[in-house]
């Protein structure tokens, strides 16, 4: 807040104390200097509004239209001001070229606090830039032609009058832009935005300085320098900015960015699911060389980030969120599911025998068996791994209207898959129950599972401690869904922890 107070107070203290001490502002009359500044200062101004002019055409950004118009309009009045100066085109003062300065000020300030507002609503594009060219070149017409009251060496009172007229309204304008940019820079700290929050600024106090200076003395030629540093601000931020990503984009409106990273996103979303080299990515989204090439970029890093968690994130579930990204958001939905649960009969024992390095083994050989089994075979969802047990879950990420018999076959197959693997190692029990359950994310916004939740969970994990290795024990519900394709017998009167009334049970031993 001090630098923007500093930067506000400098230039008008500086103005005010050569205003006050007439003998601090020395007369300096060079024409050639006076022309070269004036038009260095205009290409400049031109440079910014042709590259600002290119971004707001390309995003389709009306507010960065709006800054771009104000440069340009700045720089065509300030290069008619170029021309005035006697001696260098002109043989005398031009009336219409000494007083073209503060009505392009005026113009710019007018687009200036156009872009400043929150939602700014443009007519045609195309219309406004032919009108500000009408403008200039009228202008232009009508001072060489020495249209009354252009006519005549203007007089100090009417230089006065005109020259106060046009400055009151600029500087409004050019304050109002300043405050609410800075708001705007507050939301969004970035370089180029506080270069061009400085340039309204120092725009509004070259106004000031025009209003009240002295030709020829250093009063006079403040305002020059004012409108030479805003431009330069500009410029030299924009320079510092220019490898950090898109140039002006922290001007653009919410909407534009909004726009933009959708655009980005499924770019970024194709490029690393299809594998789009950046000719694809140019001809498929309309980008940039440099876009394409930072989009690819990007989707390396995300094929590089799956690669390291996709052993760690369900495939249904990965591919779901690519899908429906609001469904990372913690809570659920009620579906019907099936659950199995399994674990090794006798794997405790099994541990107190074996070196943890065995037994982490032996885990993994079984595992590389089962998992394709339960993934591939059958689409089943695996919610979590525990040590020597396994809970997979189907109908959960995706939709299955045959869980119940997916979840029968995969339990039949894993237990098959295990056998050709078991030596004397424990084997699997498994349990297998069809019902309602609340499927969704549980946890924290840091960290968090996706998982099914309730009695359907509960009581597949029941099922499963009473069925004897290497055996399967389906809930009564799953049996149902299955019955007609199921070699079964039931488990009458099961006392399961838990459960206030026995349960029926089936043992599984085949599927037709």
């Amino acid at each position: 807040m001090f630098l923007w107070l500093l930067l506000i107070a400098l230039p008008l203290g500086g103005l005010a104390l050569l205003l006050l001490q007439p003998d601090l502002d020395v007369d300096w009359e060079h024409h050639p200097a006076h022309f070269w500044l004036v038009l260095s200062i205009s290409l400049v101004s031109v440079a910014l509004g042709l590259l600002t002019s290119e971004a707001a055409t390309r995003r389709r950004d009306p507010r960065l239209f709006l800054v771009s118009l104000a440069f340009l309009s700045s720089a065509a009045f300030l290069g008619l001001h170029a021309l005035a100066t006697p001696a260098v085109l002109l043989e005398g003062r031009n009336a219409g070229f000494v007083i073209a300065t503060p009505v392009g000020l005026l113009i710019a300030a007018i687009f200036a606090g156009w872009s400043a507002v929150d939602d700014p609503r443009l007519p045609s594009w195309r219309l406004l830039r032919w009108a500000l060219a009408t403008l200039v070149a009228v202008w232009a017409g009508a001072s060489l032609a020495e249209v009354p009251p252009l006519d005549r060496e203007l007089t100090e009172d009417e230089t006065d009058r005109w020259l106060f007229g046009l400055a009151i309204p600029a500087v409004a304008l050019y304050a109002f832009a300043a405050w609410r940019y800075w708001h705007l820079y507050r939301r969004r700290p970035s370089q180029v935005l506080a270069g061009v929050t400085a340039a309204w600024i120092l725009l509004g106090e070259a106004a000031i300085a025009v209003a009240f200076s002295r030709n020829w003395h250093a009063s006079w030629w403040e305002w020059h320098l004012l409108m030479a540093a805003a431009f330069g601000a500009v410029a030299y931020t924009a320079l510092r900015e220019r490898r950090r990503g898109e140039l002006f984009a922290s001007l653009y409106l919410d909407d534009t960015l909004g726009r933009i990273d959708q655009r980005y996103a499924s770019a970024v979303k194709a490029a690393a699911a299809e594998r789009l080299d950046e000719d694809e990515l140019r001809r498929r989204f309309g980008l940039a060389g440099d876009e394409a090439a930072l989009v690819r970029r990007a989707a390396g890093e995300v094929e590089a980030v799956e690669g390291l968690l996709q052993p760690y994130l369900s495939p249904q579930l990965a591919a779901r969120l690519r899908e429906e990204p609001e469904a990372a958001e913690l809570g659920g939905e009620e579906r019907e599911v099936s659950v199995l649960f399994a674990d090794l009969q006798g794997f405790t024992s099994f541990s107190e025998r074996r070196t943890p390095a065995e037994v982490l083994a032996m885990l993994n050989s079984y595992w590389a068996k089962a998992v394709p089994v339960v993934l591939g075979g059958h689409g089943g969802m695996i919610e979590r791994f525990a040590g020597d047990a396994i809970m997979v879950v189907f109908n959960a990420a995706a939709d299955q209207p045959d869980h119940a018999l997916r979840a029968a076959r995969a339990a039949l197959d894993l237990q098959q898959a295990a056998a050709d693997v078991a030596d004397d190692w424990p084997r699997f029990r498994v349990g297998v129950n069809t019902g309602p359950a609340i499927v969704g994310n549980v946890g924290t916004e840091e960290q968090r599972s996706f998982t099914a939740i309730g009695d359907t969970t509960n009581l597949a994990a029941r099922l499963q401690t009473v069925a004897e290795p290497g055996q399967v024990v389906l809930g009564e519900a799953t049996y149902e869904a299955v019955r007609d394709e199921a070699d079964a017998r039931p488990i009458d009167g099961l006392e399961l922890r838990g459960k206030a009334a026995p349960v029926t049970a089936y043992v599984l031993t085949a599927l037709r």
